[in-house]
């Protein structure tokens, strides 16, 4: 069995060299890129490049890293500014205010580019340069003028530089990926096709290559891969087809190294990080709880409120867990069932009752429920929003981004062009599936909810005894 808590071996790659000591081969220079981010609105959520920098570590020692991450907002590039920033980790980017594309000319919201200014790019690549390939992360698939916009610097100042695309919208829409000029293009979760384009062999001991970052106070970790569940508005069973839990050992030296790292707050990027408890997160907590790590855990991705117990919640809060965001998306019982069924208002209630009941603060507890969603009509949004504050806790408006190869996304074709990515903007089909007055309605009656609730102190008690609901034993 590997052991991953030796972490100089993990980290560092200790395995000798096989090569004569006479023999010296220049180890290529691999530049790993997290692109700037063209859209309507931007906020760090604990944004790393995670699928990146794991990638890069498979290949510790074997070529000379670098990375330029557009969106670290600790870079000492990012110009200086007052920038709002929360204990949690969480923060505004830097941004510029530039043109809409046309196909935004009746959205009415400014469109900006948020990360560094495109000029220190430049300047980082004639000075640090060259480089023999550009490893670059993708992300939103609206998202990709970014991409297109480091691909054509890096063309333009380095043209000798094979540059390789994974990710996100490098897997949900290959082929219009292929078209911004990249030499490689992943779909999916198969990296053979980039060994090959290397000439490597990943070595899978070694842990991400979080140590790249000059300072970091933030970092993110996964449990598992992939979800169980098929929502019909979730791409998850595109990029990741099974859902497999990581080896415990190896999720506990990645959360090790990131400890030692400086960070003290950390993300859970699963897609289903509850999802079979007894196996993979309970053990998870007990073993953090035992080595006593001085660390917060943030929940961005919504967690299904389905496998939250008294015990599991016990443990999240006392392993630190502070904003805790719920996948609910709709009280409406129907709407439940014909996007996937995978949680009920009444599993909602519970869960809320476990963490709160576990100490868990009320003001840092949401729900994500979804607007913009094509069916609306059966969705009640406006009662759902009430529901979840009835329970004492915040709600967040998630808007409905149309991907393609879902079907709640393919029965958006009769509206948009999913063909071409920018139309997949949640912002931007929110206003065009409901209008700007909906919309605003919307979120005023959020607003309005959240504050009237606010006004009771002991919220959650009052929510579920006005609900009828009972409390779970």
């Amino acid at each position: 069995m590997k052991r991953w808590s030796q972490l100089n071996s993990a980290i560092y790659g200790t395995k000798p060299s096989e090569e004569p000591p006479s023999i010296i081969r220049m180890k290529p220079r691999i530049l790993l890129v997290n692109p700037p981010v063209y859209d309507f609105s931007a906020y760090d959520f604990w944004l790393k490049p995670y699928g990146m920098l794991r990638v890069a570590g498979l290949l510790r020692g074997q070529a000379e890293f670098q990375l330029y991450d557009f969106m670290d907002r600790l870079d000492p590039r990012v110009p200086q500014g007052i920038y709002r920033a929360d204990e949690w980790g969480r923060g505004e980017f830097y941004s510029e205010s530039i043109e809409k594309p046309a196909v935004f000319s009746n959205v009415p919201r400014r469109f900006r580019r948020f990360g560094l200014p495109r000029q220190t790019f430049e300047k980082f690549l004639s000075e640090d340069g060259p480089f023999d390939y550009a490893l670059v992360q993708t992300g939103m698939t609206y998202w990709y003028p970014g991409v297109r916009e480091v691909i054509d610097d890096i063309r333009a100042i380095s043209p000798q530089i094979k540059i390789v695309l994974g990710g996100v919208y490098a897997t949900l829409c290959a082929s219009h990926a292929r078209t911004l000029g990249a030499d490689l293009v992943i779909e999916g979760s198969d990296l053979s096709p980039l060994w090959r384009f290397f000439s490597m062999t990943p070595e899978t001991d070694h842990l991400p290559f979080w140590d790249l970052y000059p300072q970091l106070k933030t970092g993110v970790l996964k449990l598992a891969d992939g979800c169980p569940f098929h929502c019909t508005y979730c791409s998850v069973p595109q990029v990741y087809p099974k859902f497999r839990a990581r080896p415990l050992d190896r999720s506990l030296a990645e959360l090790e190294f990131l400890v030692r790292s400086g960070v003290n707050n950390v993300a859970f990027y699963d897609d289903a990080l509850l999802f079979q408890p007894a196996q993979i997160i309970k053990p998870f907590l007990k073993a953090t709880l035992r080595k006593g790590r001085d660390v917060n855990f943030h929940t961005p991705n919504a967690l299904n409120a389905r496998f939250v117990d008294r015990e599991l919640a016990s443990l999240m809060i006392n392993a630190s867990f502070k904003n805790i965001y719920l996948g609910f998306e709709s009280s409406a019982y129907v709407w439940q069932k014909k996007t996937g069924g995978k949680v009920y208002s009444e599993e909602l209630v519970r869960a809320v009752d476990c963490l709160v009941d576990a100490g868990a603060d009320p003001r840092r507890l949401r729900a994500y429920i979804i607007v913009g969603h094509p069916l609306a009509g059966d969705q009640h949004v406006e009662e759902s929003i009430h529901f979840a504050n009835r329970l004492g806790i915040g709600v967040t408006l998630s808007e409905f981004s149309p991907i393609p190869g879902t079907s709640d996304g393919e029965a958006c074709r009769r509206w948009v062009n999913l063909d071409e990515p920018l139309c997949h903007n949640k912002t931007a089909f929110t206003f065009w599936s409901l209008g700007q007055t909906e919309v605003t309605r919307l979120k005023n009656a959020k607003a309005k909810y959240d504050y009237n609730f606010n006004m009771i102190k002991n919220k959650v008690k009052v929510g579920i005894e006005k609900m009828g609901v009972p409390r779970w034993a």
